[in-house]
């Protein structure tokens, strides 16, 4: 007998996602989750605490992601029913594992708003005067106003979605693609900035690849892993993606060439104009670069690039918390009006209940007027919760292996080393949530975090298992 609620409840076509979203714009949506805020802002604090050595982290990172999403690729290609890891973690380890990562995944994307809003304000802070700040009720309004806008964008159709992130993502790679390129050429013509340095790559190893020794290198993993909280968005698209046996491969087989391209060629050039001591860890080096260099007006057009960084990584975020919900909803692990899509087949309330606890970062603002603080307290919460999902996909794989290596033997996208190399990463992620504890400020979200294993163990006995035995008793 099936205990668990129906997720085929003879659902009429019109009220099911609908596959909109081109192999155009799932390229740029891959490319856009691989440059988030914590490239642009939190670099500054990573290459702080690590020095050069960010760029082995990176690599390492990377290298450990391109697995992770060959597994999760895999696996909902050998079920398109999937319509994302929610169904796949309900149908190959139980309905527990899919209530957990699908409200854990939420909030981890509530939590990235929250570091979005804190991340805008110190952005905005660039064009104020010199020792001005902006008041609590200041950030508080801009929050919100930002809010509201990704909240419209979302509200219209899931192609306009498609659209706004397709341009935010081409924004962002243009930006760092050019970065590269002015930085190289000051590099190679030996451009000398006002402060009497001279650009050049001997600056990222003169003080040894490790300056701030093991312990900084393993510190800098802390804000590192932030950066790439996004890049199994793609999982969250499977049901609105078209011929994604076509698509999904092409946008993970990407991703090495990315995270070379955009996170270590960037940050290369940017410690080889810049010497890696003097990089600000309060603001992003990306804006800092073309300011230690004297030129102010690049510095200006790249804060408004981060700045539509940011506004994307909300887009992403907004977006996929409503496809979660969504999700929870059809599984009985939500409140049913969650479920409904409007006329233009989007989750609408879900999208609503989402921007709502968003919001509510707004208020965190007057609590933690510092924006690097509050920014470090999200992010670091948020990559906590990120581990767990992440960890949570490769236990899928191998329970997938397990259950139906028919389905793997017919694969035409396996992931390569397999089993062997799932336990590899769920080792790096345990690495990764175990150096957690080495800073003070990301020693206190590890702390905090039972908390939310303890209400989702609360509310999945109290509303969810009732309603299971309820539909027993009526089978």
């Amino acid at each position: 007998m099936n205990t668990t609620p129906s997720r085929d409840d003879a659902a009429p076509s019109q009220h099911e996602l609908q596959r909109k979203l081109s192999n155009r714009h799932l390229q740029l949506i891959a490319i856009g989750g691989c440059i988030g805020t914590g490239l642009f802002m939190g670099s500054g604090k990573t290459i702080a605490l690590a020095g050069p050595s960010i760029l082995l982290i990176y690599m390492i990172i990377g290298g450990m992601f391109f697995f992770l999403m060959r597994a999760l690729g895999e696996m909902l290609l050998s079920n398109l029913q999937y319509k994302s890891f929610i169904d796949m973690a309900h149908d190959l380890i139980g309905p527990g594992a899919g209530y957990y990562i699908g409200w854990s995944y939420w909030l981890g994307w509530v939590l990235v708003g929250i570091a979005d809003l804190a991340a805008i304000i110190n952005y905005l802070n660039f064009w104020l005067p010199e020792g001005t700040a902006f008041t609590p009720t200041g950030q508080a309004l801009i929050s919100a106003a930002c809010v509201l806008l990704i909240l419209g964008i979302n509200l219209v159709t899931v192609k306009l979605f498609g659209e706004i992130e397709f341009w935010f993502a081409l924004i962002k790679i243009l930006a760092i693609i050019g970065l590269i390129f002015v930085g190289g050429y000051m590099v190679f013509s030996g451009f000398q900035a006002p402060s009497g340095a001279t650009a050049s790559f001997s600056h990222v190893w003169s003080d040894g690849l490790f300056p701030k020794g093991v312990t900084g290198f393993l510190a800098g993993f802390q804000i590192a892993m932030f950066a790439f909280v996004g890049v199994e968005l793609l999982g969250t698209m499977a049901a609105e993606t078209k011929d994604p046996e076509k698509n999904l491969p092409k946008a993970v087989n990407a991703i090495p060439t990315r995270i070379i391209l955009f996170y270590v060629l960037s940050l290369l050039v940017i410690m080889a104009v810049t010497p890696w001591s003097q990089i600000p860890a309060d603001q992003s080096p990306f804006v800092s670069l073309f300011l230690y260099a004297g030129i102010p007006t690049s510095a200006i057009i790249m804060n408004f690039v981060v700045l539509s960084s940011v506004m994307s990584s909300m887009n992403s975020g907004v977006f996929s918390t409503s496809r979660m919900l969504f999700g929870l909803a059809r599984g009985g692990q939500a409140p049913q009006a969650l479920a409904q899509l409007s006329s233009r087949a989007v989750p609408a309330k879900g999208l609503m209940f989402s921007c709502t606890f968003i919001l509510l970062g707004a208020a965190f603002q007057y609590f933690v007027p510092n924006t690097m603080e509050a920014f470090t307290l999200a992010s670091s919460l948020c990559v906590i919760l990120f581990i767990s999902i992440w960890s949570i996909i490769m236990v899928c794989y191998i329970r997938y292996r397990k259950q139906q290596p028919e389905k793997h033997t017919a694969s035409t996208f396996k992931m390569p080393g397999g089993v062997w190399m799932s336990y590899i990463v769920l080792a790096f992620l345990f690495f990764a949530l175990v150096i957690l504890s080495l800073e003070p400020d990301t020693l206190k979200a590890l702390m905090i975090s039972p908390l939310w294993l303890l209400i989702l163990a609360v509310t999945y006995r109290l509303l969810y298992l009732p309603r299971v035995r309820k539909l027993q008793v009526e089978m």
